[in-house]
């Protein structure tokens, strides 16, 4: 599988499997209109400046100009993939394929510390006295994104350690190994919060609304959003006094040597009550506004919801949906928890919620790919720091011919999908599992393992230092263009039979349009011929994934990533001609749809 928005780790289905789901679940879907499809990037171009092709992509952001910004690696190579944060104007003059970020970029500075220039973690001496390089990124956790009418572009960045310094009193350190990055509409980089908040001289970079002055951020956990303006919005984990605690910050970049400020952190207390947040989820924001998910447990949550404030000195926190408010269009029910991915285009929100208690049990398979300390961690096999895996993980069963472990999870039956117009006040429920969806969540098994050695996969959060486990994801996006407002979001259908699995589900991104009939489009879906996205996909291909996240649709501008693969004969054998890994039955990319 190339396409890393993959989140279900269960047994894979094979795209002929997939096939024989229409029988199952084409009645039900709603109808599919034409929608024209443009290749922003596909396995048949080069990572600029190489000879190597794509073959790997995240989900992608787009602005309202066109601009689309993408999280992507090559095809494996003995020095490794080739891996990076990339751009591409699809309503531009110059159109090619352009690089913000890659695994030989030099961080921004401060950046004061040099490495050997084939690798190593021993530090040397910088230009013109030596011959090393300043220390460079190796990694990009999460998917870039992008502001609402601008290029600038937000990502999150990993490196070797950037600062060397010796503390009063103390021996030489080396710090900073993770930050949030602006890409300017000027091709800068710059860096918009560090880990350096504690190194003198740079408390602009400090945790600020704490009593603990000179704390610095342990890590910057999901993907930061950016304004317009050129302000970067984050969450940021860190240590108050010991305590592991957790915020949502802003900054604006461009204004100089201006510090991160804050929105709201665990010593925040809840709207409404006496609790502080104990949880808090990435942020969205546009048009000088923030939107945010916070909670008091993020396990089992209580009290919280969604907030809404300006990106301004001590913002007011406005509730825009708290748990315990009753459901839009469920009669006598209230929310009970909310999902992090938050979509935002300065007026509407659109999110997904769930109600009530009923549960189905699903169960996970661990991940095969990715992170190998994380693969090895759920399936209890290696050595980590305190000699064990995960303790939740089932292993050595015999219900089924899979050599992996897995693990049993409830997931909510009752889920839907919302949007809120915080002009107006009101919140409307746009799909709910029950009569066409079957669910809206996508698992990822992420965290870092005690003692891991190998840093975070490609597409995963390995490196935010909270334990592996399985995350849930549900993935829209919400825009208006005019007097209409549009949502997409991503759903499946299916039924959980044997083993406790989906059988033959299908996956399709869906699209509400306001105001009218209200009636729901299938934009794509894993029933769709490969060649309806692509015109270079093979022959007889079929969708096999896709993927959306919360700045995929724009203005009318839509973007997603997806997979399509050429379903095998039986008993047929495949001869597949391959170059680097480049395979004729496969083909991925990101796409593009203008909605009319």
């Amino acid at each position: 599988m190339t396409n890393s928005s993959k989140a279900l780790q269960i047994k894979a289905l094979g795209a002929a499997a997939v096939l024989a789901a229409v029988a199952v679940t084409a009645a039900a879907a709603p109808k599919t209109s034409a929608f024209h499809w443009e290749t922003v990037v596909n396995n048949n171009d080069f990572v600029p400046g190489s000879d190597r092709y794509f073959n790997s992509y995240n989900q992608p952001s787009v602005n309202s100009r066109g601009m689309v910004v993408f999280r992507a690696r090559s095809t494996g190579h003995a020095q490794g993939p080739l891996s990076g944060i990339f751009r591409r104007d699809v309503s531009g003059r110059d159109r090619a394929i352009q690089t913000i970020a890659s695994r030989s970029t030099v961080v921004p500075g401060p950046n004061n510390t040099c490495y050997p220039q084939g690798g190593g973690q021993d530090a040397t001496d910088c230009p013109p006295e030596g011959s090393g390089q300043f220390s460079t990124f190796n990694e990009f956790p999460s998917f870039p994104r992008v502001a609402l009418n601008r290029d600038f572009a937000a990502t999150r960045g990993n490196s070797q350690p950037v600062w060397t310094y010796t503390p009063e009193g103390g021996s030489e350190t080396r710090v900073g190994t993770s930050g949030v990055y602006l890409h300017t509409d000027g091709n800068q980089l710059l860096p918009g919060a560090t880990q350096l908040g504690s190194v003198p001289g740079y408390c602009i970079y400090q945790v600020p609304g704490i009593d603990a002055l000179g704390t610095r951020f342990d890590q910057f956990p999901g993907a930061p959003a950016v304004t317009d303006n050129g302000v970067v919005v984050f969450k940021g984990n860190y240590a108050d006094n010991g305590v592991a605690s957790t915020g949502v910050f802003f900054r604006d970049v461009l204004a100089g040597d201006v510090p991160v400020q804050l929105i709201a952190h665990s010593v925040t207390n809840i709207p409404g009550s006496d609790t502080p947040f104990g949880s808090t989820a990435p942020p969205s924001a546009a048009e000088g506004r923030v939107v945010f998910v916070g909670v008091d447990n993020e396990e089992l949550p209580s009290k919280g919801g969604i907030y809404l404030a300006p990106l301004s000195e001590n913002p007011e926190l406005t509730v825009l949906a708290a748990i315990g408010d009753p459901v839009p269009g469920v009669q006598g029910q209230n929310y009970s928890r909310f999902g992090e991915g938050l979509s935002f285009d300065g007026r509407f929100v659109s999110f997904w919620a769930t109600w009530g208690g009923a549960s189905n049990t699903l169960r996970l398979y661990c991940p095969e790919e990715g992170n190998r300390d994380r693969r090895d961690f759920c399936n209890n096999r290696g050595m980590f720091a305190d000699g064990s895996g995960d303790a939740n993980s089932i292993c050595n069963d015999t219900t089924d011919d899979s050599d992996s472990c897995y693990q049993v999870l409830q997931v909510p039956a009752n889920q839907g999908i919302f949007v809120h117009d915080t002009r107006t006040g009101e919140t409307v429920q746009v799909a709910r599992t029950g009569d066409v969806y079957d669910d809206f969540l996508y698992w990822n098994y992420s965290g870092a393992p005690p003692g891991g050695s190998h840093g975070g996969g490609h597409g995963e959060s390995g490196d935010d230092r909270e334990p592996p486990r399985w995350r849930s994801s549900a993935f829209a996006a919400v825009t208006s263009n005019g007097s209409a407002r549009w949502v997409v979001w991503k759903a499946r259908n299916g039924v959980i039979g044997v083993n406790d699995q989906y059988e033959n589900p299908v996956d399709g991104i869906y699209l509400h349009k306001s105001p009218g009939r209200g009636s729901v489009t299938t934009v794509v879906d894993t029933q769709t011929p490969g060649t309806v996205l692509d015109r270079e996909a093979p022959a007889g291909s079929v969708v096999t994934e896709i993927g959306l996240e919360r700045d995929g649709m724009r203005s009318n501008l839509l973007v997603i990533n997806a997979s399509m693969t050429v379903p095998p004969a039986e008993g047929a054998v495949q001869q597949a001609e391959e170059e680097e890994g480049h395979e004729d039955e496969d083909m991925a990319g990101i796409y593009l749809t203008r909605v009319r």
